[in-house]
This record gives structure tokens, C-alpha cells and sequence, in this order.
């Protein structure tokens, strides 16, 4: 019988990288005589991809990626098409994916899956050429992103200041075009949201019904709206119905297109990552059950 070779990612910024996982340590969880493992971490932005694609190309069975949403963006990324698993530790802030798959926080328990190896297949968002997992958005939602990575602070606080700011710059929306589902309409967004997931991190949601295995996207559009309805929208987040806001329309699709006026150019996220676009034109779309994903058995 073969080695298992398993492979991790780590990401050392994210929460406690370093300290908890490295060869040594992780060990002791695993079978000598079976399992073969390797720690990497990576050091900067894409480090994490050129990571995953050596260990694509050093046989790794499975790949694991230890981080936050964009460590597991990163790694995902470079699983898609490929049939090796991707296993997830959460650590860091925001982990949209691995609460929505029910990926246990605690250490010891999210390695013991790795050794059971469940796995499911699960729907990849694109935009433009990159991937999303959990969600993208542009508006409002990529201003408090920007502001949320530039303030250092990686709390509940801390995103909430974030959306402080981001409530201070609030510029006049510009008019764009979307088309989705056979129709095309004009508005002046304050955010459009695209999900695969129904959680954002921090256990709040744009879209509460989302799967990752209906083959769809949920689309969240809030038109420009005045400072007392974003207090309102923020409750209703918290209730998780933003649905009920009256400017919002919530629709699921396979993809959709955004463009801006000539000269204009949208900033985005991405799984929590601030991306400028350089385009005025931003493609969506989904690729079904593109990513295989290693996750608790379902009890029972």
C-alpha cells in the first residue's frame, strides 16, 4: 500500500500559522507509517498559489489550506479541475467557507477529517478570471474590504469601523448595466453582492439561502440609498433578512454582467480581498460542482 502524501499551506499571518502547524506538531495526529506530510507558508500575496501548484506537481493526494478566506481562495483556485481534495483549516477572520461546510474551528477535530478524507463536490463563482468560493461584491462591500484590510484590525470592531469609514466616503453611486436571467436594467448600486455561500464570516449573511451545490448564484442588488437606510439595512443583516429591504432586489442566476459607463472601473472583493478591476465590464459566472472539497460526514 501507497504513502498518503498530505499537504498544507499555511498562511503564518492569519491568527496562529506558525506556531501550531508545522511538521512536529502535526505528527501526532497522523499514521508514521502511512501518511506523508509537508508544511509550506507561504510569504506574501499568489504565494499561496505558486505553493499549491508545486504541490500539484509533487504528487500531493490531498492539499490543505490553512488560513483565512483568501489562503483558501488562493489554494482553491489552483484545485479547480484537478481531482485532488482540498482540505481546510480555518484560522484568521473572516471563514465563510468553512463555517458554511461546517468545518470545526477547534484544531485536532478539522485535522481528524482530513483522515476520514469525506469528500463532496462543490460550485466555483468566477469573475472575470478569478475565482470565488464563498462571495464577491462591488460597491459598498468592496469600499469596507479596502478599509477593513487597510485598518490592521481583524475584528468584529474592526469591520465595523470599516464600514464607518467607508459610510464617510460614500460617493454618488454611478449608473451601471446589468443583465442577467434574459433581462437587462439600469441602476445606481450601492452594492451588488454575488454568493455562493450563506455565510459572509462573522455568521451575518446577504444571501441566507445560498448553497454551494445548486449549480446558482444568489444575487443581492441594493439600489443608492440615504444614510438611515444603510442603519436600517445593517439591522436587517443582523436578522439575516436584508431581502426585506425595499431598495434590495435578491434574484438566483448561473451568471450575470456588469458594465459601467466608458472610463469608469469597479472595485471589487473577492472572498475578502480588495480587487480593482481594471475593466468597466465585469463578467459572473458560475462552474458546477468544480472543486472537490474534504468535509464532516453527515451524521446520521
Amino acid at each position: 500500500m501507497g504513502h498518503q502524501r498530505i499537504h498544507f499551506i499555511v498562511n503564518p499571518i492569519a491568527g496562529k500559522g506558525e506556531r501550531v502547524l508545522n511538521e512536529g506538531h502535526l505528527e501526532q495526529f497522523f499514521i508514521k507509517s502511512f501518511h506523508r506530510l509537508t508544511v509550506k507558508y507561504s510569504q506574501y500575496k499568489t504565494h499561496a498559489s505558486t505553493l499549491t501548484k508545486e504541490s500539484i506537481a509533487e504528487g500531493a493526494d490531498i492539499i490543505v489550506a490553512c488560513g483565512g478566506d483568501g489562503t483558501i481562495n488562493e489554494v482553491a483556485s489552483c484545485l479547480l479541475g484537478t481531482n485532488i481534495p482540498l482540505g481546510i483549516i480555518p484560522f484568521g477572520s473572516g471563514n465563510g467557507l468553512a463555517s458554511n461546510l461546517h468545518i470545526p474551528k477547534n484544531l485536532r477535530k478539522a485535522l481528524g477529517l482530513l483522515r476520514n478524507a469525506h469528500t463532496i463536490r462543490i460550485d466555483a463563482g468566477r469573475i472575470n478570471d478569478h475565482y470565488f468560493f464563498s462571495n464577491t461584491g462591488v460597491g459598498f462591500d468592496a469600499s469596507v474590504i479596502k478599509n477593513y484590510e487597510s485598518s490592521n484590525r481583524r475584528t468584529l470592531s474592526g469591520y465595523l469601523g470599516a464600514c464607518m469609514t467607508s459610510f464617510k466616503e460614500l460617493k454618488k453611486s454611478q449608473a451601471i448595466k446589468i443583465k442577467s436571467n434574459g433581462k437587462e436594467w439600469s441602476t445606481e448600486p450601492f452594492l451588488v453582492f454575488v454568493s455562493n455561500t450563506n455565510v459572509m464570516g462573522y455568521h451575518l449573511s446577504l444571501t441566507p439561502h445560498a448553497s454551494l451545490q445548486d449549480g446558482l448564484l444568489d444575487v443581492l442588488v441594493i439600489c443608492r440609498i440615504n444614510r438611515f437606510k444603510m442603519l436600517v439595512l445593517g439591522a436587517l443583516l443582523l436578522m439575516n433578512r436584508p431581502h426585506l429591504l425595499k431598495e434590495a432586489t435578491h434574484f438566483q442566476t448561473t451568471g450575470l454582467d456588469l458594465s459601467g459607463l466608458p472610463g469608469a472601473h469597479f472595485d471589487s472583493q473577492i472572498d475578502g480581498e480588495f480587487h480593482p478591476m481594471g475593466d468597466n465590464t465585469i463578467s459572473i459566472g458560475i462552474e458546477k460542482k468544480a472543486l472537490t472539497v474534504i468535509v464532516p460526514r453527515p451524521k446520521g
